[in-house]
């Protein structure tokens, strides 16, 4: 009688075989650590806070927010945004950027919103430059708070996180502006 089929003879085999064993090597580590450190293009690291409004508009003849699935307002109900970023409230302020990406009802219990967006700017040292925000916005709470995961341009390596407070909602349209706080590290 055999004491291993042959499913668990593979299993074993693959388990403690060298050419599939992976191992860590600490000095290997520091190496990367080092390099990293003395590159020629690595600068110390800085901390920038960014504020501006966000401007969705859902309603009139031009929206900058568009539900592509789903029905508004509803659990799984998608929108695709382009939304202008300006220096003050007034949607005619000066536009610094765009916040650009998808947010989508995320929540059949509270009301809340998944967002995966990018927030690029077109002005001063920032022009070209993107943040990736990617996190859970409950819009109702008077201030939110999204964790920025990276960014671009100027923003490479960049780590920090994004405070949202809404200055207006209008309920009959769905139109919206957002204060935002964002407050970054990187190099």
């Amino acid at each position: 009688m055999a004491l291993f089929t042959t499913p668990t003879i593979i299993i074993i085999i693959f388990f403690f075989s060298p050419f599939f064993n992976i191992s860590t090597n600490a000095k290997f580590s520091e190496q990367f650590a080092e390099a990293t450190t003395n590159s020629p293009h690595r600068t110390a690291e800085k901390t920038t806070h960014l504020h501006f409004y966000f401007h969705d508009i859902v309603s009139g003849p031009h929206p900058t927010a568009v539900t592509v699935a789903g029905t508004r307002n509803k659990f799984g109900a998608t929108a695709m945004i382009d939304d202008p970023l300006t220096e003050n409230p007034d949607p005619g302020s000066k536009v610094v950027g765009r916040a650009q990406g998808i947010y989508a009802t995320s929540s059949k219990d509270t009301v809340s919103l998944l967002m995966v967006l990018n927030f690029v700017f077109h002005e001063g040292v920032y022009n070209g430059s993107a943040l990736s925000v990617l996190g859970r916005n409950r819009f109702l709470e008077p201030v939110r708070e999204l964790p920025v995961l990276g960014g671009t341009g100027i923003f490479r390596f960049a780590r920090g996180y994004a405070l949202a407070k809404t200055v207006t909602f209008n309920v009959g349209t769905g139109d919206a502006v957002v204060e935002y706080n964002v407050f970054v590290l990187h190099h």
